[in-house]
């Protein structure tokens, strides 16, 4: 029998739940106006960089003390967090792998996509740097490059957003990565930064976990992501949708699309902009636009024309 989404969410415990604490009771600004969701519990399902960077924890408090509400972080890989909404044990979804987003929204599992926010990969590694990928301006030679050295890399290795994009490059550079070279963790970014620093090893990393980690790792960037100049395919977009209720009638879809349209709004979106590790950005905002991208509803691709009749 499928676990309920509250036994789910209970059970993962342990750090991979971000439990946000709720409203304490007393009224606040605008409770009044929102007394249908007060008490209620949000279960947004999201990838690890959210979660390690802190981000969620700093700025969920506006959301839950405006509607009195409780929002559940269960921190996962992208896949994972996008197979649990798809067994109903979410209402929301945050991930950053706009492919394994177009199949979901596609299978008619969620709704009301929204670009979210950006950051960029980027390819680190011991500062001896023995594949000489330093400065490289393409991430796909700078792979072909640590493979034909036999260099350690560290691949997260669990479908998430994060794992994805290597796979991606790994398929353009022309390689088919393996051997005792190529190590597959299955863990977060976090973890999987810990263990490259331990093996002195390469690995792809968002910035933000990056940065976030920095000073508790031995790793320096050696391929830089377009933020910093880098190229382009290092790019990396954030979305957020709801779950369709018309698939999982429990879901709750009320809270989800306030939650959606708050952290899309243009004060959530100044406080992403606002968020900072040691000086530095780790995300920036892009639902707020004077030139929106109408793409961003639906899958990339799809037309009203060539939808299945």
């Amino acid at each position: 029998m499928p676990i309920q989404r509250r036994q789910f969410v209970a059970a993962l415990g342990g750090g991979i739940v971000a439990g946000l604490a709720g409203c304490s009771g007393g009224s606040g600004g605008g409770q009044s106006e929102n007394v249908g969701v007060q008490g209620e519990t949000l279960t947004l399902t999201t990838t690890t960089s959210t979660h390690d960077t802190g981000l969620l924890n700093e700025i969920h408090g506006d959301f839950e003390e405006m509607y009195g509400v409780t929002v559940d972080a269960v921190a996962q890989g992208t896949g994972a967090a996008l197979e649990s909404a798809r067994n109903g044990d979410s209402d929301v979804v945050m991930v950053h792998a706009r492919g394994l987003e177009d199949e979901f929204l596609r299978n008619g599992y969620g709704v009301n996509r929204r670009d979210l926010m950006f950051n960029d990969f980027v390819i680190v590694g011991p500062e001896n740097d023995p594949a000489g990928i330093q400065g490289a301006g393409s991430a796909t030679k700078a792979l072909n490059a640590i493979a034909e050295s036999g260099a350690t890399f560290v691949s997260r290795g669990d479908n998430s957003g994060t794992h994805t994009k290597e796979l991606n490059l790994w398929e353009v550079a022309g390689t088919d990565p393996g051997g005792d070279w190529y190590q597959e963790t299955g863990t977060g970014m976090g973890e999987a930064l810990n263990i490259a620093t331990q093996q002195g090893a390469y690995t792809l990393s968002d910035r933000g976990t990056f940065i976030s980690q920095r000073s508790e790792i031995d790793l320096t960037i050696l391929v830089q992501g377009p933020i910093e100049g880098g190229p382009e395919v290092l790019s990396n977009p954030y979305g957020i949708m709801a779950v369709n209720p018309g698939v999982h009638e429990d879901t709750n879809y009320d809270l989800a699309m306030a939650y959606i349209g708050w952290i899309t709004s243009p004060g959530a979106q100044d406080a992403i902009a606002g968020y900072e590790m040691n000086g530095e950005q780790l995300f920036f905002p892009e639902a707020v636009s004077e030139n929106p991208d109408f793409q961003q509803y639906v899958p990339e691709g799809w037309s009203g024309d060539s939808a299945d009749g």
